[in-house]
């Protein structure tokens, strides 16, 4: 054939999509069929990226926010050179396939990030942008500008509904990320039809007052209308850009088209072939002619891009070879390499001279502790930096142009501020961490449940965890909250017992680069627990041996957090045949070998009583149905933290009495 127009380069991925969707039987054709023009514009004209290694560290970010619309990404991986042949696109949405019914950042190389929760991958590039502004601040020198990339998003309309865009927008205006474009596809259907009955915002008007570069108006089918949008985006110095583009769902299909009809169903056999014969595709299933996958050349052109930019990183590790080797330590997210040791020399310290604080503060002091080593962590909280003690001396905001920005005033936006962390971490060179009280929690659950699914590296700092946290009464007070975090599978949920405990999580949460960690700190002081060095250094497996039994024991008590002193105490009034098991992470413990798990609770000792406040049930794959379990399994109340300490049977005494009647 002569040289593939435009048009022919598009229907290649709308033919893609239409025909994984049709094998499938599963899926969704409609937003491909729809975004093809844009995407080939962008892809092909714009796109910095290499495809023969999508790691190359300077690429361009692309980011499928309205995830459901997988088939339009593995189209253009497969089209531009990725290793993702035409075989997997045919096994779309089957099992062990690397074309998931939505896009997953561990199963297909090139895919960013995992989306599908509409309105998480907006806000996962807010992050991204924000990781190339506060990178390209600390590395670039005027003449060598080595970090020098964009994030592109596609979103839906379902996207902007969610309340996590609004957040993160807002945000990303504030902070100028002038690098982020977004295209909007305005097709004006969702699922249950035109939007025009639940969906009458006016999204311009409400990015543009949000700080943002807006382009109105783009026919989302004309190459040279999306052509001169992006040019305009790419001449914003000072805000990021949303691209309006005005598109028809289902594009080219006869019956379907601009009808949800064409969202989430295979066309059907008949429509496909008639959607063929209106495009003028006169090629086969999976079939993409010769003139046309030539015209998709970004692999070779990848080359070129990365050896070009190796050339000029060459040139500034010539000149600042400092910069240059940190650098490549953070991109391939490496520790310095006295981190260990000195973070393990500050958790000696702190036993020998054993402070009696809370462990949101002794949380604020570890930060102290390694933040001076570690520049590559980044963080902050929800309007709660004076409640969650996350700011710090080197503390300087990532709002301004400081080479050492490395704090985040995330305002009151639980959900932006976890999805934006996880951006951060799947961007790389940083270590996010980001808080907020432990009850609201529940805002942010799903972006924490991301950042398990995709074994982002954030730290999510949850304080006042507890109904110790008093007057503020049972809507600040977590319940449930603790097994909730727990029941996310791969999360690592830490509860320590004092700043020894705290600084020993915190650690761990550093050192843990393929998944998250959930920090949970009290509010109220908490006494110092004695230990040897072994103990101290068996924190780190999750659960240990904090006070043990002369000879086997006869009674094991089981305690996290601020009732691990309650324990002790118990035991002293109990006698020398009681063990006392702190568990500051029941997720690191269940993961340590059997010989270990034995050794600290022993089958043989089946009489045993779990102390937290918390909800109870969690625990019982710990005590069994024949032990006790003090917890709460009711909402709390307002009233000091003692009062209610006793009201619900935190105290001594009802340990005690618990251990007797077993």
């Amino acid at each position: 054939m002569t040289t593939p127009s435009r048009r022919d380069l598009a229907n290649a991925i709308r033919f893609l999509a239409i025909d994984a969707v049709q094998a499938a039987n599963s899926g969704h054709p409609g937003m491909p069929m729809g975004m093809a023009d844009i995407a080939e514009v962008l892809w092909n004209d714009y796109y910095s990226h290499n495809p023969n290694n999508p790691k190359w560290f300077n690429r361009d970010r692309f980011v499928l926010s309205n995830g459901h619309g997988s088939m339009l990404q593995y189209a253009l991986l497969h089209l531009s050179g990725y290793d993702l042949p035409l075989d997997e696109l045919k096994n779309f949405r089957q099992l062990g396939s690397k074309t998931a019914g939505h896009p997953e950042n561990t199963h297909t190389p090139g895919v960013e990030t995992t989306t599908g929760p509409l309105g998480q991958g907006f806000a996962n590039a807010v992050g991204m942008a924000l990781a190339e502004k506060l990178l390209a601040q600390r590395f670039n020198k005027p003449e060598l500008e080595i970090v020098d990339h964009r994030t592109w998003v596609f979103m839906g309309d379902g996207c902007l509904m969610e309340g996590v865009s609004h957040e993160a927008a807002s945000l990303a205006g504030t902070w100028g990320l002038h690098k982020l474009v977004a295209f909007w596809d305005d097709n004006k259907i969702s699922i249950d039809g035109n939007t025009d009955g639940w969906f009458t915002d006016d999204t311009p008007a409400r990015f543009e007052a949000y700080g943002w570069n807006v382009i109105r108006g783009v026919d989302g089918h004309d190459a040279t209308e999306i052509k001169t949008a992006i040019e305009t985006a790419l001449k914003s110095t000072d805000k990021p850009t949303l691209i309006c583009c005005r598109t028809t769902i289902g594009f080219g299909s006869p019956a379907k088209a601009g009808k949800e009809s064409s969202h989430g169903a295979p066309l059907g056999k008949d429509e496909v072939v008639a959607t063929r014969a209106a495009l003028g595709w006169e090629h086969g299933p999976f079939e993409i002619p010769q003139a046309i996958a030539d015209g998709w050349r970004a692999g070779n052109a990848g080359l070129v891009r990365e050896d070009q930019w190796n050339r000029v990183f060459d040139a500034y590790a010539a000149q600042y070879p400092e910069l240059a080797d940190e650098l490549v330590r953070r991109s391939h997210a490496e520790l310095p390499a006295t981190f260990v040791a000195d973070a393990d020399a500050y958790i000696a310290k702190l036993q020998a001279e054993g402070p009696v604080v809370a462990s949101r503060k002794a949380s604020q002091m570890a930060i102290e502790a390694y933040a001076p080593l570690l520049p590559e962590l980044v963080g902050g909280s929800a309007d709660l930096a004076h409640s969650n003690l996350t700011l710090w001396k080197g503390s300087k905001s990532v709002a301004t142009d400081d080479p050492n920005a490395n704090y985040i005033y995330f305002g009151v936006r639980e959900f932006a501020m976890t999805a934006i962390s996880n951006g951060l971490s799947l961007h790389g060179g940083f270590i996010p961490y980001d808080a907020t009280f432990l009850v609201f929690s529940d805002y942010a659950r799903n972006a924490v449940r991301m950042s398990a699914l995709m074994g982002a590296q954030a730290i999510h700092v949850y304080t006042h965890d507890s109904i110790g946290l008093g007057e503020d009464g049972p809507t600040h007070q977590p319940i449930e909250h603790l097994a909730s975090l727990r029941y996310i599978p791969h999360n690592d949920v830490w509860r320590p017992c004092d700043a020894v405990e705290s600084a020993v999580s915190w650690k761990a949460a550093i050192m843990r680069h393929d998944g998250p960690s959930c920090l949970v700190f009290s509010r109220q002081n908490l006494a110092h627990q004695p230990r040897s060095a072994q103990q101290v250094a068996d924190i780190a497996r999750g659960g240990y041996v904090l006070k043990d039994s002369v000879g086997a024991p006869e009674i094991i008590l089981i305690a996290t957090g601020s009732e691990v002193g309650l324990a002790t105490q118990a035991a002293e009034q109990l006698g020398d045949k009681v063990r006392v098991v702190s568990m500051p992470s029941t997720d690191v413990f269940d993961r340590q070998d059997a010989a270990y798990r034995e050794a600290v609770l022993p089958k043989a000792c089946r009489k045993r009583v779990a102390i937290e406040a918390g909800v109870s049930d969690f625990w019982r794959k710990y005590v069994g149905l024949d032990g006790a379990v003090i917890g709460i399994d009711e909402f709390g109340a307002s009233a000091p933290a003692e009062k209610l300490f006793e009201k619900y049977g935190f105290t001594v005494d009802k340990v005690v009495e618990a251990a007797k009647a077993l």
